[in-house]
C-alpha cells in the first residue's frame, strides 16, 4: 500500500544517534540506518514519487538539545513531514543523575515546546512520534537494564499523552521490538539494547512505512 506521502514533498528526520547512524561521517547525507532504509522503501514501492528526504539526526541528543538547534535543523526546512525520535538519552541522564539531567516532567516541557513551536511555524507539516525503545527481554535484563525499562515508562507516558494532546501518529517501537522478542533473540536486531543493527533498523523503517501507509485508510 503506497504512503500518504506526495509528490514533491519533503520529510525530515530528527533525533539521536540511531537517526543519526553516520550521516555526518561514512554514510553521508542519509546515513545507514533506518532513515536510509525508509528512503530506498519509497524508491523501491513509489518510485514515481520524488520526495526529498532529510537526517538531521545527532548522536548523543537529549530533547533539550533538538531544543537548541530546531530552529536551524527542522523549522528552517520547512518539511512537509517531520518524525521526531527521541528520548533514551535523555533516560539514561536522568538515572546517571548527571549535571544535565532531565527528568520525566522537563521532558514533556521541552518536547511540548518543539511541537508548538513546529505547529505555529509550519501549520501544514504533519508531525510523527516515534517513541523511544529499548531492546532487552525483561526476563534476561540485567538490573541496570531493568531499571532503564522502568524509568523509560514515564517518558512514554509524556510522549503518548503529548500525540494524543495534538492528534498526531505515534509508532509504539518498543511494543513492536518486544512482539518480535517472542521469537527471535535480542542479538538477532541488536548488539546491545540501544542501538539497532541493521535488522533492528529495518525494523524501524518499516514501522515508518506502515504508519504512512495507514494514515491513507
Amino acid at each position: 500500500m503506497p504512503t500518504k506521502l506526495q509528490n514533491g514533498q519533503s520529510m525530515l528526520f530528527i533525533g539521536d544517534s540511531i537517526t543519526d547512524c553516520d550521516r555526518r561521517g561514512n554514510a553521508v547525507p542519509l546515513g545507514n540506518g533506518y532513515v536510509k532504509m525508509f528512503t530506498d522503501m519509497l524508491a523501491v514501492h513509489e518510485p514515481q514519487k520524488n520526495v526529498t528526504i532529510y537526517n538531521r539526526g545527532i548522536s548523543g541528543n537529549c530533547v533539550t538539545d533538538l531544543h537548541a538547534r530546531w530552529h536551524d535543523d527542522a523549522l528552517a526546512l520547512a518539511p512537509d513531514w517531520l518524525a521526531i525520535k527521541i528520548g533514551i538519552n535523555d533516560v539514561h541522564r536522568y538515572l546517571r543523575d548527571d549535571d544535565e539531567t532531565i527528568s520525566p516532567q522537563r521532558f514533556r516541557e521541552v518536547y511540548a515546546e518543539l511541537l508548538n513551536e513546529s505547529r505555529d511555524a509550519l501549520p501544514r507539516c504533519h508531525i510523527l512520534l516515534i517513541q523511544p525503545f529499548y531492546i532487552v527481554d525483561p526476563v534476561d535484563a540485567t538490573p541496570w537494564e531493568a531499571s532503564v525499562l522502568e524509568t523509560l515508562g514515564d517518558y512514554w507516558q509524556v510522549i503518548e499523552s503529548l500525540a494524543r494532546k495534538h492528534r498526531l501518529p505515534m509508532i509504539d517501537m518498543h511494543t513492536r521490538f518486544q512482539r518480535l522478542l517472542r521469537h527471535k533473540p535480542a542479538a538477532t536486531f541488536c548488539p546491545e539494547p540501544v542501538h539497532p543493527n541493521a535488522t533492528g533498523h529495518y525494523a524501524i523503517a518499516f514501522a515508518v512505512y506502515e504508519t504512512l501507509s495507514q494514515l491513507c485508510n
